[in-house]
């Protein structure tokens, strides 16, 4: 595995501090700045990437770095990553070093446990002469034509800023990020949503078949560049057994998806929505947000404004997080329309095996949505899940639907007469203003599988309700 080395210190890596760390390989490695500064290399002879260490984030949330590390640690704090090459042994040792003198100098502590130290870490080994393949990504494990491999061990692989670059970078290109991980890693919510799909995958090793898909559970094969399901006699994909192995901790998983809209007016605060949300399900708003992991910002509308009107027209996605007593997580996407501002949010909240899940609170939160926050629609449903919200590479029950709210515009489409007649044994409840109502669909208590035929039902009701455009 490339080795992830993290320091967590009390103050900010300068200059000082980062020349101290930098000289851990000795004085004949050569080093450069990338990514308009944001990372610096050490380099071998032939100028390969040895290390790679990324900008300093500063942790202002609390129970950030135990969501993702395992380790508890107060806040503030600054997060410096050092990630390895996998092509040079003493890559590794190199990445320790670093790390371990940054929190020698500033005070603090280097995860994983053990890896800091103060050693100079020569390096002599003839890989780290070879140059760099061709198209390499900085630190990437594998690049092929359609693929960039990246080989991870921790706790939670989150979706960190260097990751996301990863990501945007292959997709410019139309090759697959194919995350791979021992059987005992998880995946964020936020890495799971973006490694979502075709071609991206999260490879999970495995003793018994090699590897599998941690999120489809397919055997998996090297094949011509790319890891790819790996086909049975009768030319199916393979399941793997260690995917079958389901997990009942009796913990759940509740999660709303939901759209609004707004005007592009001046005082518009987007995040408003998803504050509400928060508020109304936890008692609290949410206690940061972040464009990666780990989140590092306290929570500030204001600022989420501010970024999402600085990078218009483009989208702006962001993760917000709770507080480690009530494990909450959201990602929003915020697009610029031809008629105003959408949000695009998908809410989860992690529930103990004896803790009351608040479904009693929906139809409250889907009248405050409505009367306030252009509500466009919101599907709640129900299931089981790590109450930490990360997810493990086993099979999962589906969730079960458990609402769903059709927003005034919606409503005004169907018809209020027609929206409030499907034809299921259920009885919507009226929502929001009175000229512009929306309705509020109760479908269970998710338990039963069924929901999902009345959910079927419903759309389709609602969507021939709507009369066809001239």
């Amino acid at each position: 595995m490339t080795k992830d080395v993290i320091a967590l210190t009390a103050k900010m890596p300068d200059t000082t501090a980062l020349m101290v760390a930098l000289t851990a390989g000795g004085a004949d490695l050569d080093a450069q700045a990338v990514g308009d500064g944001a990372v610096i290399q050490l380099l071998g002879a032939a100028g390969r990437p040895l290390v790679s260490v990324e900008a300093p984030v500063l942790v202002q949330v609390p129970g950030e770095v135990e969501r993702l590390l395992g380790t508890p640690c107060a806040t503030p704090v600054w997060w410096t990553e050092t990630r390895a090459s996998t092509a040079v042994p003493e890559a590794a040792p190199l990445a320790g070093a670093v790390a371990g003198r940054l929190a020698e100098v500033l005070g603090g502590a280097v995860w994983p446990e053990g890896a800091g130290h103060l050693a100079v870490v020569p390096v002599t080994s003839e890989a780290s002469a070879a140059p760099a393949p061709v198209g390499a990504l900085p630190t990437v494990d594998v690049v092929t034509e359609s693929t960039a491999v990246v080989l991870a061990d921790r706790p939670v692989i989150g979706l960190t800023a260097w990751l996301s670059d990863v990501l945007r970078t292959t997709a410019g290109f139309g090759a697959a990020l194919h995350v791979v991980t021992p059987d005992h890693c998880r995946l964020s919510l936020p890495l799971r949503l973006a490694l979502a799909g075709a071609p991206n995958r999260w490879v999970v090793q495995d003793p018994a078949c090699g590897y599998y898909d941690g999120l489809s559970g397919a055997v998996l094969s090297w094949q011509d560049g790319t890891f790819a399901p790996a086909l049975d006699e009768a030319g199916r994909p393979a399941l793997a057994p260690a995917f079958r192995r389901a997990e009942a901790s009796g913990e759940r998983r509740l999660t709303l998806q939901f759209r609004t809209e707004h005007p592009a007016e001046e005082d518009l605060l987007v995040g408003r929505s998803l504050e509400a949300a928060w508020r109304t399900l936890t008692g609290g708003p949410p206690a940061g947000w972040g464009t990666a992991e780990p989140v590092n910002l306290p929570w500030l509308p204001r600022q989420l404004t501010d970024l999402a009107r600085s990078r218009a027209p483009e989208p702006t996605l962001v993760t917000a997080v709770g507080t480690p007593e009530r494990p909450a997580l959201a990602t929003v996407r915020v697009t610029r329309t031809a008629t105003g501002v959408e949000e695009d949010i998908t809410l989860s909240l992690g529930y103990g095996p004896a803790e009351e899940v608040p479904l009693g609170a929906l139809a409250q939160l889907a009248g405050e949505l409505v009367t306030g926050h252009g509500l466009i629609s919101m599907l709640a449903s129900l299931g089981p899940g790590r109450r930490d919200l990360s997810l493990t590479p086993r099979v999962a029950v589906p969730a079960v639907p458990v609402s769903f709210t059709l927003g005034g515009r919606g409503v005004a489409e169907a018809t209020l007469t027609q929206a409030r007649r499907p034809p299921l044994e259920l009885t919507p409840v009226q929502i929001g203003p009175q000229r512009r109502p929306g309705l509020h669909y109760p479908l269970g208590d998710g338990t039963a599988p069924a929901a999902w035929e009345s959910l079927s039902v419903l759309l389709t009701h609602l969507r021939t309700a709507v009369p066809p455009l001239p």
